[in-house]
């Protein structure tokens, strides 16, 4: 018997997330020039880092010797005078999925269960497994999360339910109406994590206020990421909102430090970036209406996304998949989500976009 061993059973069956392949990878792989290969796998940004973001990074580039605040006070406030939303009540990570994991580890124990839907994150059944909590998945309806099956889900050990709106990768939403419907009948003993990943991107007519339900819903925790729309993924920051007593809490679990000085300053900056936050949006929605037209008119089904992302359904996906690759264009298959049938494209910039379906129309012909 060696020390791996002795680890629990619940952490050594974890199946590690698998993100989107690196363009660096794909070069060495196929012996391709970096610079002809364009990514449409991880939901990234097209038009890159926030300028403001980048000038607050370079003004501090002379101070990382030091350790970041360890509060993340200036982020905090950007996201008071942006949101309205207290201090106390705020909980940074290095990343959102910093944030979903600190939701886990602070409510589940091994004797309690947490729910999350068929389709969902990915992250989501990996910090429940984690914890070596039970996790319960619901089956989807037509891709989307079914509040009335999660909430039928729910058991007395049940202590946590994870929803994405939009969810990734499949694009799909519960209107604003439905989902606070969900959240008021879930019994108040229950963490409601709802992960807002691609908020920023939903059509104004479908918006909602989440954040505003806050005060009504004690048991409702809010997460934001600045890895989309804000073009900082390879920063790592995220938030979430909470009632202050579940912000405390999962701040006691928190990594002293998770969020580091260039994240921080980043991100707080990007915030006040909303001429970049609107042409992000207005690229997105001109992408969608390309792609999903180009999908159309290739004959292929595609599921609604309110996202900056759209999944799809062709014959042979891991085929197609592999045919893309060897173009230089990488999407994401999502066997993994159990729908071996669909990939998954970001929306890029247009001339992006366009090399896709083109590279797409010659893959399915071979």
């Amino acid at each position: 018997m060696t020390v791996c061993d002795l680890a629990p059973a619940y952490v050594r069956d974890i199946a590690p997330y698998q993100p989107g392949k690196p363009i660096s990878e794909l070069a060495r792989e196929m012996g391709l020039d970096e610079a002809s290969i364009i990514k449409l796998a991880s939901n990234e940004n097209p038009l890159g880092v926030s300028p403001r973001a980048r000038g607050a990074i370079d003004s501090i580039l002379g101070d990382l010797s030091r350790y970041p605040d360890g509060n993340g006070f200036e982020l905090k406030q950007a996201l008071h005078k942006r949101y309205g939303v207290a201090a106390e009540q705020i909980v940074l990570g290095n990343g959102s999925n910093d944030v979903l994991e600190l939701a886990a580890r602070a409510f589940l124990n091994p004797d309690a269960s947490a729910i999350y839907s068929q389709h969902a994150f990915a992250v989501y059944p990996l910090a429940v497994q984690a914890i070596g909590a039970q996790g319960i998945e619901v089956a989807a309806r037509g891709f989307a999360h079914d509040p009335d099956a999660m909430l039928k889900a729910v058991r007395d050990d049940t202590r946590l339910v994870f929803v994405a709106n939009p969810n990734n990768p499949t694009g799909t939403m519960i209107g604003g109406a439905a989902l606070e419907a969900f959240i008021a009948a879930m019994p108040k003993r229950v963490l409601i994590v709802l992960d807002e990943a691609y908020n920023e991107y939903v059509p104004r007519e479908h918006a909602y206020g989440s954040l505003s339900w806050l005060p009504r819903y004690p048991n409702l925790v809010v997460t934001r990421t600045f890895s989309k729309v804000y073009g900082l993924a390879g920063l790592r920051v995220g938030c979430a909102f909470a009632a202050a007593d579940v912000a405390d809490l999962m701040n006691r679990v928190r990594q002293p430090f998770n969020v580091n000085s260039l994240s921080l300053a980043a991100a707080a900056a990007a915030l006040e970036d909303v001429d970049f936050v609107r042409k992000s949006v207005k690229l997105n929605g001109e992408g969608m209406k390309q792609v999903t037209e180009g999908l159309s008119g290739l004959g292929l089904d595609y599921i609604r996304s309110y996202g900056n992302f759209v999944t799809f359904r062709v014959e042979g996906a891991a085929t197609v998949y592999q045919r893309l690759l060897r173009n230089g264009v990488i999407v994401r298959p999502l066997a993994s989500y159990g729908m071996p049938d669909h990939l998954r494209v970001t929306i890029g910039l247009a001339s992006e976009n366009a090399r896709f379906l083109d590279s797409l129309r010659r893959s399915l012909v071979g």
